[in-house]
């Protein structure tokens, strides 16, 4: 630290001397004064920088010294920014300019090579993504561009920097949908050439595209603040250019622009307006919430949307034939111009003064007066003013139902009912126009409109008229009435709202169900009105209904309701049947002129009906969107249809619970309705919160959550007091609860409208429109038939014996039936993904056989070689397409479980992809020399094939019917086992191209970013994962740089090491980011983590380049260069993390501490054991006693702070876990010195007290760990009791070590005390043993097995020493049974969870050594019991524990010949044994020698075994921990020399 500080200085130092150079010689008295005082500031805090590096220089142990000079360090970073930070902004959006250029030089290449492939690409899906995407892209490409020349013209100019920003932003998502469309489409081209540019280009691209990423998010940490003040200009901007548009309207000089239609900029008017209102309700979060950042980017995005707004306002106006309408259409766009500057402005203040009150009040004030100013240009629309003309009409003449009395009737009963049937008839006729128009132009809805009002006001004229004849039930209604007017204005805002945006989700629906309401409220009131002869109305009103349902069969391309498929079979099989008994039912009370039963069953049958056509519409939606010509829509964050349905419901069942009308059961039906849906919006608000990794929408979706809760639960109070008591005060407390709850919801359903968070609907393909045509057909067909069934009966009721009409009925009723069965059959013929299934179990059949084929040619050498195509071009074939089947794993998994839509595009996607597979597989095997490799390449590939079969097999099955649960473990097995199968080959390819030097796999693992995953854990364990992955990453660099030189052929395996290291890395880095706190740390570990992978990328190319030209030095050179830079942004990545959690990132290196001092004990003990750690000078262990009992209560106050800063503040807790791993590093050496003071003389009681040490080093470490997964918990969270038990532990194990520190020099206790401890010891590893942690690694059944021998060794010196009950021979039983026991219970853990191992032989392992473990501590205990108490009854008892553990043993022995299986090994044997010691010695010198490659020189002593060696002297010196490793490896090769001389095979 102290080094690199003299460094930083002399570079400041240099800083500061060119700024007053530049001060000097600048012209500007400004600029050379901000240069000065930006010099001072740098001064100033170089100067504290080099006072804080002098402490720590002078104390170079004490912690706060280098706590003040990581401080000074970061306030002269600080200082050094402001300082250059204009030279610095220079050169960020330069290199921002340059990526531009290169992304879009890139994405032009991908798109010419797209348009080569086009012609040869056999898979239609992947041709049509690649098409979108490039589309997608091309309209990207000249915003790009624009941006980019705008900023190299105006290199001073912010806002066209932040234009650049803003294109670049912008462009990165396309781009890396392309790139993925791209990769996807590429083992489907026939054309091998094209292939391999479409290949090429896609790479290209996805590096430009990381480095356009990384150069907008810095050139954006740069120039973002000032992002608001450019979005303020930009709508100052166009509230001009809409001034000037008004003039010339006024001159008659506005014309539409190229393109430009009434409709279509209508249109464009429409949908844009939802965009503002959506950005404009994140910006007021943005700003509530005090977060700059995400209020530049929501500022930004509404000065896009309100460009868009304006130039689709200016459209309108030019393609308006009327100068008033245009003139209004531009003052309106003007109004919402003016406000949302006025907005943008007071977003900018909220910032300024977070918290403000009155800032926030005033911001809402605005934000409501910016919506009603976007309503009013909305209604300036052509068409809008009709409806809101006939909106106005429809008020007006609902006043008529506001009146006490009645006016006088002026017709008989008889006439006035004849009129309301005619009034309602056309009424119900123009509802059904109105519907009709909204697809139309806007001069159709305005007539339609016009007409809707005008019948309307001629039925309301009729109801009143009837109303004054049915003085009984008047007040029912005049009721009625208010809901039939209620009814018709949402038929005619559901219109507008359709033909506004006729791409809104669920518009389409929400005005079906308006039309329908309308019926269902007409039917109604001539229920109550009219008194007809036998069954005419309720004929009448089901004619009503059916007419109502018939235009959801109109175009079915959007989802009806939510039901699934298979919901909807069920469906259409058991309204059959009541339809069925209702028709019956009508064609015998005609018969018998029972006319109320006749009612009764016309109204069943109309529902039935009217459910079987709703149900065909979704049926014939869904069939439409499964054809894998259709493209199948994506799941966004939240699904608008959704939260439109549960708005509207929420609505309806609102107005219900404060109608006076409601009945009891009626207001508890719209209570339940209310809690249904505000509980789903509550549920997908939390699903959104946890998916999105805005943390602006993050916590927007918690708060509106929150509202509608509490709002919810203030509503359901009170409608628990309208239950009890129906009174007008209980009433108006429940509509004044209604209130907030419905703001709620409309504000929580404007921010989700936000385009950011919609899903991407399906698009129906004519192949899918074909397919639905025989269900709504059929469909229609039953509504035909039906309607002129009811029309007989309605007529056969009156004249029940006229049998030419019964003739007929029966005529109509036949097609009814025959309709319905055509209706079942299509549905289940046409079920979702079944024909495509067949299609892709056939196709991955023919490919199995080619593959069966090509394996008995390779089998009879008789391969030919494929000569057209490199062995590099058939490597990347092949790749690309296992890694596409792989990533097509789970969605075929899902899809098959609940997802029929899906279905059928997933496996044809997934069967498309198995051709190539076997082209490109059985190519590369003819080009492989050695005939094992080609074998493997070969089998690895059936096997792939096989498991596919196997899968879509299980998903045909499954067929996404999510209640077929009993074929879900199937899929889950399927799916699994392809997984292994990818794994494997790509584990093939990965090895044969990093052998040869091919690195583009593996750059290219490198750039793919993969689906965002969910967070699970907390931020805590990924930054423990994150620690791991880096410092294997930066390890592995290191030995890039050694092997480099010494071994450039082993090159490819390191390298293909750091892409696994990083695609972790990388993995658990996102999850990382999306669960810090505050957001500036997770953007600042995604930065980071980027930058890394792009030095992985340089390095990973560095290291294939050397491979190719092992002597190049120039290649060496810039491979060792590229390894450094990795290791400094691992540094960097961590120093994210570290700020993320100094807490737990002190816990991570304390605990890596503590692992090292155990370690280093390890060493200690193994010197100890051999008799050779002797004390320097003459001592007792007299003189260190009191030195270890201080430094273990030190250890103990540590550990109470430890606990106790799992629930304090994170810098606590980094003190803490500071100061616990320092005390027990000097508990560590005060006790190694006390060791070594009892001289070798007596090693065992050496050994115990270093085991005493070890136990409590032991313990620290797991209470470190658990103080870091519990740290931020609260205190009823699981890791919390870990923690407990884990103090419990530490305290138990410090205790323990100062009663052997107590009982050392006693020589009649310190063997049963060294004896108790072994016991408390072998108890926690049991513990350890017994819980359901899975070993890192795992252990062949052959050193299982020799581990259990020293459980022999151990048992019978027990025994001995219980019945010797000498001190010396008890000590050496504890020491030997720790071991023993310890070496035991790990090897077992390791082998029974070994691949391999079934669970049944993995039970019986662990339950045994579980056993084993029991049996000995009972031993052991029985030996301390002789110790205290030695009768011959006591001793006696010693063998019988004895056979119990040599019983355990000998099962744990069968439990591991077990495991072993066929391959049965003699351990005995001694080839088995000589093998296994030169593979363990082998192990240990190669562990000892990486070791040694990262040791600084230093003071060397074991010269005179490697002279004894004939070696000669090393360049570097060998430090302590390492030498045991090394001398007894060395020993052991020396030692085997004569066994290894003496097999028979030497």
């Amino acid at each position: 630290m102290v080094r690199q500080a003299r460094v930083l200085a002399q570079a400041t130092s240099d800083l500061v001397n060119a700024m007053r150079s530049d001060a000097e010689a600048e012209v500007d008295v400004d600029n050379s004064k901000k240069l000065l005082a930006a010099a001072k500031l740098l001064a100033d805090a170089t100067a504290r920088m080099v006072e804080a590096a002098k402490g720590a220089a002078a104390y170079p142990e004490n912690e706060d010294q280098q706590q003040r000079l990581r401080e000074a360090a970061e306030g002269l970073r600080v200082a050094t920014n402001a300082a250059a930070q204009n030279a610095i902004k220079k050169k960020l959006v330069n290199r921002l300019e340059i990526a531009a250029k290169q992304a879009a030089a890139a994405a032009t290449q991908t798109i010419a090579a797209a348009q080569n492939a086009a012609a040869s690409n056999k898979n239609t899906v992947s041709h049509q993504q690649l098409v979108h995407s490039c589309k997608a892209v091309a309209d990207s490409i000249p915003q790009l561009v624009q941006g980019m020349r705008s900023s190299q013209a105006q290199p001073e100019e912010l806002g066209a920097q932040l234009v650049l920003i803003m294109a670049s932003q912008s462009f990165l998502q396309p781009g890396s949908k392309m790139v993925t469309s791209a990769k996807s489409a590429v083992p489907t081209v026939a054309d091998q050439a094209a292939a391999m540019q479409l290949g090429q280009c896609a790479k290209n691209l996805a590096t430009c595209l990381a480095e356009l990423r990384t150069a907008t998010q810095k050139a954006h940490e740069a120039c973002g603040p000032l992002e608001i003040d450019s979005a303020l200009k930009t709508v100052q901007t166009l509230k001009s250019e809409l001034q000037d548009a008004k003039m010339s309207v006024i001159d008659g000089q506005l014309k539409p622009l190229p393109g430009e239609t009434l409709e279509r900029c209508a249109q464009d008017l429409g949908s844009t307006s939802k965009a503002v209102g959506s950005s404009m309700a994140q910006l007021l979060t943005c700003a509530a919430q005090g977060n700059e950042h995400y209020t530049g980017v929501a500022a930004r995005e509404t000065a896009q949307a309100l460009r868009t707004l304006a130039q689709a306002a200016r459209g309108v106006a030019a393609s308006t034939k009327e100068p008033q309408a245009a003139a209004a259409m531009l003052d309106s766009a003007q109004c919402v111009m003016e406000g949302s500057a006025m907005l943008i402005h007071e977003a900018h203040q909220a910032l300024v003064h977070p918290g403000d009150a009155e800032s926030q009040q005033r911001l809402a004030q605005v934000a409501k007066a910016v919506s009603h100013s976007l309503n009013n240009c909305v209604n300036c629309l052509p068409g809008q003013k009709d409806v809101d003309m006939a909106l106005r009409s429809i008020g007006e003449a609902s006043k008529k139902l506001l009146v006490d009395i009645l006016p006088p009737c002026s017709k008989t009963f008889q006439e006035a009912q004849t009129d309301l049937n005619h009034t309602a008839a056309e009424l119900n006729h123009s509802a059904g126009e109105v519907v009709h128009s909204s697809r139309g132009t806007s001069s159709q809805l305005a007539a339609a409109s016009g007409k809707f009002s005008q019948d309307f006001d001629e039925f309301l004229d009729a109801g009143i008229e009837m109303a004054g004849h049915t003085q009984e039930d008047q007040i029912q209604v005049i009721g009625n009435l208010k809901n039939i007017s209620m009814a018709s204005s949402k038929l005619l805002l559901a219109a507008k709202s359709l033909s506004v945006d006729p791409g809104a989700a669920n518009a389409k629906n929400l005005l079906a169900v308006a039309a329908r309401a309308v019926t269902e409220s007409i039917n109604q009131l001539i229920t109550l009105c009219t008194q007809q002869a036998a069954g005419q109305k309720e004929c009448d009103n089901a004619l009503r209904e059916l007419e109502a349902v018939r235009g959801l069969l109109d175009n079915p391309n959007e989802p009806v309701n939510e039901l699934s498929y298979f919901r909807l079979f069920f469906v259409h099989v058991s309204l059959p049947q009541v339809l069925g008994e209702s028709m019956a039912g009508i064609s015998q009370h005609c018969k018998t002129g029972d006319v109320v039963a006749f009612g009764e069953s016309v109204g069943v049958a109309s529902k039935a009906l009217c459910g079987l056509t709703e149900a065909a519409g979704q049926a014939s939606y869904l069939v439409g969107v499964s054809d894998p010509n259709s493209q199948s829509g994506h799941e966004g964050l939240v699904d608008p249809i959704q939260f439109a349905r549960a708005h509207q419901a929420i609505q309806m069942a609102c107005q219900n619970l404060v109608d006076p009308a409601s009945s009891p059961s009626q207001v508890l039906s719209a209570a339940t309705i209310v809690a249904k849906h505000t509980s789903a919006l509550c549920n997908a608000c939390r699903l959104a919160s946890s998916k999105t990794s805005n943390p602006v929408a993050r916590r927007q979706f918690v708060q509106s959550a929150k509202e509608v809760a509490n709002t919810t639960a203030n509503l359901v109070k009170t409608i628990k007091a309208l239950d009890g008591d129906f009174s007008e005060e209980n009433r108006n407390r429940c509509r004044i609860a209604t209130t907030p709850l419905l703001e709620a919801v409309e504000n929580l359903s404007t921010f989700a409208n936000n385009p950011e968070f919609a899903s991407i609907p399906a698009q129906i393909s004519n192949e899918g429109s074909a397919a639905q045509e025989p269900i709504v057909r059929s469909a229609r067909s039953m509504l035909d038939s039906s309607t002129y069934l009811l029309e007989t009966a309605r007529s056969l009721v009156l004249n029940p014996k006229d049998p030419p009409t019964w003739s007929i009925l029966a005529g109509h009723s036949r097609t009814v039936s025959d309709s319905i069965k055509s209706l079942i059959t299509s549905i289940r013929d046409k079920a979702p993904g079944q024909r495509e299934c067949d299609y892709s179990i056939d196709n991955i059949n023919k490919c199995i056989r080619d593959i069966e084929q090509a394996s008995l040619a390779a089998v009879g050498q008789t391969l030919p070689c494929r000569d057209d195509i490199s062995m590099e071009a058939l490597q990347e074939q092949l790749t690309s397409s296992v890694q596409e089947i792989g990533h097509l794993i789970d969605p075929v998994s899902t899809a098959a479980r609940g997802e029929a839509a899906q279905l059928g595009h997933k496996v044809t996607q997934l069967a498309s992809y198995f051709d190539p597979l076997i082209v490109a597989s059985v190519g590369l095997a003819s080009k492989l020399q050695d005939h094992q490799q080609q074998m493997t390449i070969l089998d690895q590939t059936k096997t792939l094939s096989e498991s596919a079969l196997q899968m879509l097999y299980a998903a045909k099955e499954g067929g996404g019917n999510p209640k077929a649960s009993h074929t879900h473990d199937a899929i889950s097995e399927a799916a699994q086992l392809m997984k292994e199968a990818v794994d494997d080959i790509m584990v093939t390819l990965n090895e044969a191209a990093s052998e040869v030097g091919m690195v583009g796999g593996m750059v290219e693992s490198i750039l793919d970013e993969g689906t965002p995953p969910e967070p699970e854990g907390s931020f805590v364990d990924y930054q423990t994962t994150m620690v791991k992955f880096s410092k294997a990453i930066a390890i592995t660099a290191q030995e890039m740089m050694t092997k480099s030189v010494t071994c450039p052929e082993e090159l490819g395996g390191l390298a293909s090491q750091v892409t696994v290291d990083y695609g972790q890395l990388a993995h658990q880095g996102r999850l990382a980011a999306a669960t810090a706190e505050p957001e500036e740390v997770g953007f600042q570990i995604r930065t980071r983590v980027q930058e890394l992978g792009h030095g992985c990328i340089y390095l990973v190319q560095k290291a294939g380049a050397l491979q190719l030209s092992p002597t190049d030095s120039f290649s060496k050179r810039e491979l060792i260069e590229c390894a450094r830079a990795v290791t400094e942004k691992v540094s960097l990545v961590l120093s994210a993390l570290q700020a993320g959690n100094k807490g737990t990132q002190a816990c991570i290196t304390a605990a890596s501490a503590v692992s090292g001092i155990i370690a280093d004990l390890d060493t200690t003990i193994m010197f100890a054991s051999a008799g050779t750690l002797n004390p320097e000078n003459e001592e007792s262990f007299a003189d260190h006693r009191e030195s270890i009992l201080k430094t273990a209560k030190a250890l103990v106050e540590d550990t109470k702070l430890l606990v106790a800063g799992a629930a304090s503040s994170q810098e606590k807790l980094a003190h803490a876990a500071q100061s616990s791993a320092k005390t027990i590093t000097q508990l560590t050496e005060v006790v190694k010195l006390g060791a070594t003071s009892m001289g070798s003389e007596d090693p065992e009681t050496q050994v115990v007290l270093i085991n005493a040490v070890r136990d409590v080093a032991k313990a620290l470490a797991e209470l470190i760990g658990a103080t870091k997964c519990a740290a931020g918990k609260p205190a009823d969270d699981p890791s919390m009791y870990q923690l407990k038990s884990a103090a419990k532990v530490m305290v138990t194990n410090v205790t323990s070590l100062l009663k052997t520190v107590k009982a050392v020099e006693d020589e009649a206790t310190r063997g049963t005390r060294a004896l108790e401890a072994t016991i408390e010891c072998i108890k926690q590893e049991l513990t350890v043993f017994q819980s359901k942690d899975v070993p890192d690694k795992s252990t062949t059944p052959e050193e299982f097995i020799r581990m259990t021998k020293g459980i022999t060794i151990a048992t019978a010196k027990a025994v001995a020493a219980g019945n010797s009950a000498q001190q010396e021979d008890v000590i050496a039983t504890a020491n030997l049974s720790r071991k023993a026991i310890s070496d035991m219970l790990t090897t077992c853990k390791q082998a029974a969870h070994h691949p391999e191992v079934g669970e049944e032989l993995r039970s019986r392992a662990l339950q045994y050594g579980s056993e084993c473990t029991n049996g000995y501590i009972n031993l052991l205990e029985q030996v301390l019991q002789v110790l205290q108490k030695p009768t011959l009854e006591q001793k006696q008892q010693l063998a019988i524990h004895s056979k119990h553990v040599a019983a355990c043993v000998t099962e744990l022995v069968q439990t591991a010949e077990a495991m072993k299986g066929s391959e049965c090994v003699d351990p005995e044997d001694p080839t088995v044994i000589a093998e296994t010691e030169l593979l363990g010695a082998a192990a240990s010198i190669e562990a000892a020698a990486k070791k040694l490659e990262q040791l600084k020189p230093r003071a060397n002593w074991i010269l005179v075994l490697l002279l004894a060696c004939n070696a000669p002297p090393p360049p570097f010196s060998i430090p302590l921990p390492v030498l045991p490793v090394i001398v007894s490896s060395t020993f052991c090769l020396f030692d085997m020399k004569d066994c290894i001389f003496r097999l028979p095979q030497f």
